[in-house]
């Protein structure tokens, strides 16, 4: 191969490199986090060049990969690429680490959950390494406004027409699950209670009966992120033993999350 042939097919190379790279990130973006294999498959790219591709944008400081999963997720300096996904990302990436430091000290799961399209989705949770947990693949799971801590903190602290918004909504898909705490007495009282407290609780064999939990707002200064929760077995524990061993512990977490996102610890 000569000079010229040589200097053709390197250039060659690089240009499929960028290809592939910019598809990688662009499937990303998309799905707001997905694993190498799901990437490998959708791209019909081989598995190592994906890993070797990922590694490269993440360098570059374009992908993040979760340290409580096996997701990737584009950051900040990827957010012209979609719409809201990247703000997401960066509150995964904020908590990861944050989640890392509690987990051994709480051993009971914990769970960030955004609001999005009138459900409470898990972004990042420690599910997958606690010894306590009886649930498992939780990232990406929905869960309901009313009958969750996450969702009824969320409804607590967002604002007045987004709340309104949201309980309007699920007033008209009328699910018989969610009646019972769509009275209004029900309603003011877990709010103002929630408000009060900063805490938001599910202990009475709703939506999931073997288990309670409770959960904090992460709030910024102009608007609230989402939620951390910690889930416990309602066997193993009263809710006045969870809230004495994880309440301060909760709020420390979404109190560093959300200033790590501002460029604090």
């Amino acid at each position: 191969m000569n000079e010229t042939t040589s200097k053709k097919a390197g250039k060659t190379d690089s240009v499929r490199a960028l290809t592939r790279g910019l598809a990688i990130l662009r499937h990303i973006n998309a799905n707001g986090a997905a694993r190498v294999g799901e990437i490998a498959r959708a791209l019909d790219i081989p598995r190592p060049t994906v890993y070797r591709l990922l590694e490269t944008l993440e360098e570059a400081g374009y992908v993040a990969l979760s340290p409580t999963s096996s997701l990737v997720r584009v950051t900040r300096l990827a957010a012209a690429l979609g719409d809201g996904y990247a703000v997401t990302s960066e509150l995964c990436q904020a908590a990861g680490p944050v989640f890392s430091a509690y987990a051994a000290k709480l051993v009971w799961p914990l769970d960030l959950s955004v609001h999005d399209n009138f459900s409470m989705v898990i972004q990042e949770t420690t599910h997958n390494r606690s010894p306590l947990s009886i649930d498992r693949a939780m990232i990406g799971y929905r869960m309901p406004m009313l009958r969750t801590s996450a969702g009824r903190a969320y409804l607590a602290f967002c604002d007045d027409d987004e709340r309104h918004h949201i309980l309007e909504h699920l007033r008209r898909l009328g699910d018989p699950a969610d009646l019972p705490f769509l009275q209004k007495a029900w309603l003011d009282r877990m709010l103002g209670e929630t408000r009060a407290s900063g805490i938001a609780v599910r202990d009475g064999g709703e939506f999931r009966p073997q288990t309670s939990s409770f959960a904090v707002p992460v709030l910024a200064p102009d608007r609230l992120l989402g939620c951390v929760s910690m889930i416990w077995i309602r066997s193993a524990m009263t809710t006045r033993d969870a809230l004495e061993l994880g309440q301060t512990p909760l709020t420390e977490i979404a109190g560093r999350i959300a200033r790590a996102l501002k460029g604090g610890d």
